[in-house]
């Protein structure tokens, strides 16, 4: 399986086995739902998720089947993560982690490779190969290219001086 990590459960809350999870990942929507699968802990033991909520700067979950505060205390402090597999986003959303390794072309000039991304609180950021760094934002991007393993990115004065 290719874990991706999503956070970290950092309580329990109430006594009837919902948990805290503390997470920035950037496509909730889509893996906060009944049914999807979390893999918890260092063994990445398979949780399901049966209910969730947003509560505060939580995210509030119930797992299938735990049901009560001492079935889930162990968890606190445990990191939580998804099998990227099981992550289907819309047509043209790429997690950012997915363009490691891609050319970044700004008017048809190769201009790095993208060797990390950085996730602050405002939006991921692409970190290349030179040490140039651009906001992974609509704004900036203007295709990414599975196939050429290349994210097109709009010429913005500033961007590259």
């Amino acid at each position: 399986m290719d874990y991706l990590y999503v956070g970290k459960l950092v309580n329990t809350h109430g006594i009837k086995g919902e948990v805290r999870l503390l997470s920035s990942f950037r496509h909730k929507q889509e893996i906060f739902i009944p049914g999807f699968k979390l893999y918890i802990g260092k063994n990445k033991t398979e949780y399901e998720i049966e209910h969730y909520r947003k509560h505060k700067s939580f995210d509030m979950i119930v797992f299938k089947g735990f049901y009560d505060i001492n079935m889930v205390e162990h968890l606190k402090g445990s990191l939580v993560y998804i099998n990227r597999n099981d992550l289907v986003l819309e047509k043209n959303v790429f997690l950012a982690v997915d363009l490691i390794g891609f050319n970044v072309i700004i008017n048809d000039k190769l201009i790095g490779v993208i060797k990390e991304v950085l996730d602050t609180p405002a939006n991921e950021v692409l970190v290349l190969d030179n040490k140039i760094m651009i906001p992974y934002v609509r704004e900036f991007i203007n295709k990414v290219d599975t196939l050429k393993k290349e994210v097109v990115v709009n010429d913005m004065k500033g961007l590259l001086s």
